[in-house]
């Protein structure tokens, strides 16, 4: 693959770069594209169906569905029962995904985690399980990639930055480049979640720095000050997707204050059912 572009923008008066990951797909972008990128390489036949669970706003759940359809595939995909209304809707990420061919399964919450705990137990050779997320050791070999093309990008900083919901990204990019800082914030539970998911994949190394939000925000729940983040990051001349990005780039900009590389997660795809919802309180 072509290697994404680096484009300049100033945001609040300083100068940031930004890794154009978001260019990779029309659906599989971003973090989610990197950490598929062994699964993306892996032969057809090798297997049959894909497996993974989450909520239905996921970027890695549409991800994950334009792989199935590339490969051929099925993939199910496990979330806790949603209401009718936004089973129908035809927008967002859940739309799209099931018109790529995803079969959405609905847990009862009290049923949902022990569902999950027995995924992995009923699996057979053809059959691959993705955590939720993406969060899996295979994810480090698309990463690793990212970081080589970022160093024969050789962009003027000494920083980069990715928001964080398991950490996954952010981890392995660290490890890969121990000559960069690389920031972080937790935008799925807190601090202490967010280092545990990590650890489970591999040690911190020091040179990833997690920043702490300013007050605990719930995951995918609108907040006037988002709104006004991503409305600025957009006059910029590149769309960031509402839920992560607004996260970061609050931390960013009350936190750091040098040029800093920021690596574009992609899932833009969701910003048109995520408007639906700042709407009802605008």
């Amino acid at each position: 693959m072509t290697p994404t572009p680096i484009s300049n923008i100033v945001l609040e008066g300083r100068e940031f770069l930004v890794k154009r990951d978001d260019l990779a797909d029309k659906y599989l972008t971003g973090n989610k594209f990197r950490k598929l990128h062994s699964l993306l390489k892996t032969p057809k036949l090798t297997f049959s169906k894909i497996i993974s669970y989450g909520g239905t706003q996921s970027n890695a759940m549409l991800s994950i569905s334009a792989m199935c359809k590339q490969k051929g595939w099925e993939y199910l995909y496990y979330s806790k029962e949603i209401s009718k209304t936004q089973e129908e809707k035809n927008t967002g990420n859940l739309y799209l995904a099931k018109m790529l061919g995803m079969k959405h399964i609905q847990i009862p919450h009290a049923k949902y985690k022990t569902t999950i705990n027995e995924l992995q137990f009923n699996l057979d050779e053809k059959t691959f399980l993705i955590d939720q997320g993406g969060a899996i050791i295979a994810a480090k070999e698309g990463l690793d990639a990212l970081a080589e093309e970022i160093r024969e990008q050789n962009p003027d900083v000494k920083a980069l930055c990715t928001p964080s919901a398991t950490g996954t990204t952010a981890l392995f990019l660290a490890l890969a480049l121990p000559e960069y800082i690389v920031y972080t914030t937790p935008c799925v539970g807190d601090m202490e979640y967010l280092k545990k998911q990590m650890s489970a994949l591999a040690n911190i190394p020091n040179n990833l720095v997690i920043l702490k939000p300013k007050k605990k925000y719930h995951f995918a729940k609108p907040y006037p000050n988002f709104l006004q983040i991503y409305k600025n990051t957009l006059e910029s001349g590149i769309e960031f997707d509402l839920i992560y990005s607004p996260a970061m780039w609050e931390c960013l900009f009350e936190q750091t204050d040098e040029k800093i590389l920021y690596i574009h997660s992609g899932g833009v795809s969701g910003n048109e059912s995520m408007m639906e919802r700042y709407k009802k309180i605008m």
